[in-house]
């Protein structure tokens, strides 16, 4: 029986591209592997997998019964609703540990780095597997997608010397051009309703189980979303009503001017306004430096939930 290999709900690039290379290694292991997917690949993703001619992992939403590895994800809420039923071999990530819990010894390489895919790579080097050319170019744009091109505050000088070992192998002289261009991509808000870019990149949380929903939209020019706010207000609440959720949140970063304009919806701002120091006006405020849900906006709503 193959073992599935998949990232989070609304994948995101290195959830996509992680699934693929880790069940590439794992294939060269002599495990029979299948890269699979819970979501649709956004923009960035198809760009990426189309210009170094890879297909889509397989769309799949139900692994009851399945053996499965866990990319980019260690939670409840960005698994599948029936996750508990299936047998869970390992997990990849870079996040903190979440709520997922298991039967049987599981194999867990989890480290406090910019991108899952930097920790593959470095399963690659244990176990001694070459990478071939089109697998190490998605690994590498993976890594420049979840660091923001070595901006993010969660890049680390080992995220840094990964890209660079993975442009030589792929033959890739300027891979900052190549992230530009990503990121360019993933600016493109054409034809997109506000729905679909709120949960373009979208992750649920709990903490002390009050339901939170977060979404960021990494773009080059700000000035992309000036006749769209109200459209996303709009659309941010009846998610939250929707789903019953404590608080919806849209970060809109700037990777140029390196900060994000976060969206609220929430009941009472004035736990938003504690977490991070800030005022809201218009259920809106601009955040100097802020580019990372997982490092910069998370653990400051955990912290401030439990200081209630």
């Amino acid at each position: 029986m193959a073992t599935y290999i998949f990232g989070h709900t609304t994948p995101d690039l290195d959830s996509i591209v992680g699934a693929i290379s880790l069940s590439y290694l794992k294939n060269q292991l002599g495990e029979d592997t299948i890269a699979s997917r819970q979501g649709e690949i956004n923009p960035e993703t198809e760009f990426v997998l189309n210009k170094f001619g890879f297909e889509a992992p397989v769309l799949k939403t139900s692994y009851a019964g399945e053996n499965v590895y866990l990319v980019d994800h260690s939670d409840l809420l960005q698994s599948p609703d029936d996750i508990k039923e299936a047998t869970i071999l390992g997990i990849v990530d870079h996040h903190k540990l979440g709520d997922i819990t298991t039967d049987t010894p599981l194999e867990c390489w989890i480290r406090p780095i910019g991108c899952s895919n930097t920790v593959i790579k470095e399963m690659f080097d244990y176990y001694d597997i070459e990478i071939p050319a089109d697998i190490a170019s998605i690994m590498l744009c993976a890594i420049l997608s979840d660091t923001v091109i070595f901006k993010s505050p969660t890049c680390t000088k080992i995220d840094t010397k990964v890209v660079k070992e993975l442009a030589s192998i792929a033959g890739i002289e300027d891979y900052k051009a190549l992230g530009m261009e990503m990121f360019t991509v993933k600016s493109d808000v054409a034809g997109a309703t506000a729905k679909e870019l709120i949960l373009r990149d979208f992750k649920n949380f709990e903490i002390d189980d009050k339901k939170i929903g977060v979404g960021q939209l990494e773009v080059v020019d700000l000035s992309l979303f000036d006749n769209m706010k109200d459209e996303l207000h709009k659309t941010m609440q009846e998610i939250k009503d929707s789903e019953n959720k404590e608080i919806v949140m849209l970060l809109l970063t700037d990777i140029m001017i390196e900060g994000s304009q976060i969206l609220v919806c929430c009941d009472d701002n004035t736990i938003i306004e504690k977490a991070f120091d800030i005022l809201l006006e218009n259920n809106e405020a601009w955040m100097k430096g802020v580019m990372s849900r997982k490092k910069q906006i998370t653990p400051f709503l955990e912290k401030a939930y439990r200081e209630l």
